[in-house]
Formats: structure tokens, C-alpha cells, sequence
């Protein structure tokens, strides 16, 4: 990968795109789409293949995931930097094939180490991807029109993740080895078809490096947007929220009927599905940015006080009600944490090396993949109501504390008085 280079004579240039045209707006979105569907197919399908086909323990598989996302945390930077310094759009493409290769190994494993091989390709690819994306995007899409082609492109990853997961389900129900190598070739698949249709986008031009630059990323030495991706990656620790910490809290803590595990998902994918855009769209620089982010930290504090109410043994009728009115206000921080993230994390990325700051900025999510589960499982279920307090402090001291590092950024800047 490292040795094709891509100088993509007729391209844009990160720092002066005209507004995409509705084809390639249109295909930024199919590409999500189609590999959003075999991801979520993938999501809810993986850990069992891995268990009952593969044979691998429980401690095996999470051991061998949190080694992968930490790598993978890692290796987004770099393939970010290469994304700027190669083009934006091949790299996208080779790191599609990457991830396609990855879970089509996925289909051939059959002991631990195959598996954390596979499943450290797997990370790094899509870590590398998601940098390679953002910086696509922005070669492609006007600065003012991103956020709300973020958000379009957050609400179509829902509804793939849906389709998705419908149709894991239907794996899981069957429970087949055919059905789960059925899965994880619609995944590969997906990714195949990602690569094919970022290939058909406008070239985004290779950016000249800089002799200024240093050795290594710049993005290492800048200290301010070092700050602003540890707070993101506090606040992104909503995730393992809702996928973790959340079910055993409802199952272990509260008088809830287990299915409220299932409902308050869809909610919270069928809202961001149907309002991200909306959210998003009042973001148009960074003040309004930051007020989102702020917010954001301000709603997960009320959310974590009301989930914590739950442990009082309400009864079951109100304590669903209870949980949904708390899922409601989670859901509302995350959309707007979202588009505030999404406008700080490129506004503040230089020109030219959008890739490398995506990678690094992106480096929350897993991150929060990684270290999350632990973090939120340990606080919440062993601390209680308690633990839920302090959990909604973190995010509002983490929401509040945005502002001030995003204008230390803006001075930062070249050019900034």
C-alpha cells in the first residue's frame, strides 16, 4: 500500500473544493449504505461465530478485540498521513479492499492467533479507512456543507446498520455455519462494494509535504487538538453506554423485562436516523459547535441521573418509562455531540493534512472501544446509582472544558492574532 503512489493530476485540492454535485453526494451515501449493512449483519452475528463455529473462549475473543482496536487506534494517524501524502481517494479505496480482505479471512480462522491476526487487519483497516473518508469528504464537499453531509452519511449508517442486524438476526435464528459464513461474506462483500464507488468519486490531489512539517505527522506535536481528541474520546464513551453497560444495568439492576434492551436501541437508531440531519444542521462553525458539544455534555449528565433513578425498584411500568425518558436524553446528546465533533475535528484540521488529523481525532473511537466496556462496566455496575452520577459529571466536565480547547486551537493557528 505504501509503495502506490497516487498524484491524481486532475483532482481538487483539500483546501478549495467546490459544493459536491448530487452524484458524488449521492455516492458518498451508497458507499455507506453498502458497507453499513454488512457491518451490522457483522455486529450482531461476530461474537457468536467466534464462540460456537470458531470454538474461541469468551476471555479469547475479548482479549483478542481490545488488542486489535488498540492497534488499530495506533495505525489510524499514520494512514491518515498517508491518505494526505498518496490522495485521498486511492488510499480510500485500498484501505476498503484492506477491510474486505480482513473479514473474508474471517471465514478461514480456526485458533486464537488466525484470529487476532484477522481481527488486528480488520481494526487497522477500518481505522485507517475512516481518516482516508474524512479526508475524501472534505475534498469533495465545501467546508460550509460538511457537517451536514456528516450527518446524512451518520443517519444512512443507522438504517444499514438495521438492514443489517435484520438480517443477522435471521443468521443467529438459524444458527447454521452456512449462515454465519453467509453474513460474513455480505460483509466483505459490502466492502467490495465501498471500495468500487469511492472509485468512482472525484480525485482529491495528493498534498505537497511541507518542509516545515518535521518528521513524522504534525499532528503528534499539536498539543491543543491532542487536548480536543481526549475529550471526544471521554465523551464517545456513550457508546459502550448503550451497547454495554446499559443492558447489564437494565438486566442485573432494574425490575425491567429484558426486551427493554432491544427497544431502547431502535430507538435510539431509529432517532438518529430520522432527526441527525436536523440536529446538525444549526452547526455551521465552530461556536455553534461548541455550544453543541457543551450541551451535549450538559444531557448526558441529565440522562445518567435519570437512569440512575431506576435503581430505586420503581416497578415495572414506570421504570421502563424512566428508561426511555433517559435513553430519549441520550440519544439527544449524541447527536448533538456529533455534529459538534464533526465541525471541531475538521475545522481545526490544516489544509493538506486532513487525513492525519481525522486519524488522530478518530483515534476515540476505539479508544472508547477498547478501554469503554471496562471503564463504564466497572463504574456503573459495581458503583451504583452513584456510579451514574459520576459517569454524568465526567461528560459534563468534558463538555464544558471543549470551549476553552477550541479556542487555545484558534490561537494556535497560523495566522491567528
Amino acid at each position: 500500500m505504501t509503495t502506490t503512489r497516487n498524484t491524481e493530476p486532475t483532482a481538487r485540492h483539500d483546501h478549495g473544493p467546490g459544493p459536491a454535485d448530487a452524484r458524488t453526494r449521492r455516492a458518498l451515501l451508497v458507499a455507506q449504505f453498502g458497507n453499513s449493512v454488512g457491518d451490522g449483519a457483522f455486529y450482531v452475528t461476530s461474537a457468536l461465530y467466534f464462540s460456537r463455529i470458531v470454538g474461541l473462549s469468551a476471555p479469547q475473543i475479548g482479549a483478542g478485540l481490545a488488542v486489535a482496536w488498540g492497534v488499530g487506534s495506533l495505525a489510524g494517524t499514520p494512514l491518515g498521513h498517508l491518505a494526505d501524502r498518496r490522495g485521498a481517494r486511492g488510499s480510500a479505496v485500498l484501505l476498503a479492499l484492506a477491510t474486505a480482505a480482513a473479514v473474508a479471512s474471517f471465514l478461514l480462522i480456526r485458533s486464537f492467533l488466525p484470529f487476532l491476526l484477522a481481527a488486528i487487519l480488520y481494526a487497522t483497516a477500518q481505522s485507517g479507512l475512516a481518516a482516508a473518508r474524512q479526508a475524501l469528504l472534505a475534498g469533495v464537499v465545501a467546508p460550509a456543507a460538511r457537517v451536514g453531509m456528516l450527518a446524512r452519511l451518520q443517519a444512512t449508517l443507522n438504517a444499514g446498520l438495521a438492514v443489517g442486524a435484520a438480517l443477522g438476526g435471521l443468521a443467529v435464528a438459524a444458527g447454521t455455519r452456512t449462515a454465519y459464513l453467509a453474513v460474513l461474506g455480505l460483509d466483505a462483500l459490502g466492502f467490495l462494494f465501498c471500495a468500487l464507488v469511492l472509485h468512482r468519486l472525484p480525485a482529491v490531489a495528493a498534498a505537497p509535504a511541507a518542509a516545515a512539517d518535521g518528521p513524522g505527522p504534525t499532528v503528534l506535536r499539536d498539543r491543543p487538538y491532542a487536548l480536543l481528541t481526549l475529550l471526544n474520546a471521554v465523551l464517545l464513551l456513550r457508546m459502550p453506554l448503550l451497547s454495554l453497560a446499559l443492558p447489564l444495568w437494565i438486566v442485573e439492576r432494574t425490575t425491567a423485562p429484558g426486551w427493554t434492551v432491544s427497544a431502547l436501541f431502535v430507538l435510539n437508531t431509529g432517532a438518529v436516523m430520522l432527526f441527525q440531519v436536523r440536529v446538525a444542521r444549526p452547526v455551521t462553525g465552530l461556536p455553534e459547535a461548541v455550544r453543541a458539544v457543551g450541551r451535549s455534555g450538559a444531557v448526558l449528565l441529565a440522562s445518567c441521573v435519570v437512569f440512575a433513578t431506576t435503581a430505586a425498584g420503581l416497578g415495572t411500568g414506570p421504570t421502563v418509562a424512566v428508561l426511555v425518558l433517559g435513553a430519549v436524553l441520550q440519544v439527544l446528546a449524541e447527536m448533538a455531540h456529533s455534529a459538534g465533533s464533526w465541525q471541531i475535528g475538521l475545522a481545526l484540521a490544516p489544509a493538506g493534512r486532513i487525513g492525519q488529523y481525522q486519524g488522530f481525532y478518530g483515534t476515540g473511537v476505539p479508544l472508547a472501544r477498547t478501554f469503554g466496556p471496562l471503564v463504564v462496566s466497572t463504574l456503573l455496575i459495581g458503583g451504583g446509582a452513584a456510579g451514574w452520577l459520576v459517569l454524568g459529571a465526567v461528560f459534563l466536565v468534558a463538555g464544558l472544558v471543549t470551549g476553552p480547547a477550541v479556542r487555545w486551537a484558534e490561537r494556535s493557528r497560523p495566522g491567528a492574532h
